[in-house]
């Protein structure tokens, strides 16, 4: 009788460890270097990407 008890007990035990040994996993989202400090495109490399003839509208600086 006073074994089935402490494997029981210890069954318990176990599971709460467990329980909390997985609510303490943490999720990152939206903090990586991809999402907020992404560097733009070179306006060639832009140009070949969306087909355009011509980098100027692809250029911020250079509007002429």
């Amino acid at each position: 009788m006073k074994k089935i008890k402490y494997t029981r007990s210890l069954m318990a035990i176990l599971v709460l460890l467990f329980a909390v040994s997985l609510s303490n996993c943490s999720i990152q989202t939206g903090t990586s270097r991809s999402t907020y400090k992404a560097k733009k495109l070179p306006p060639g490399q832009a140009k070949k990407i969306y087909g355009g003839k011509s980098a100027k509208k692809y250029a911020p600086g250079h509007n002429k």
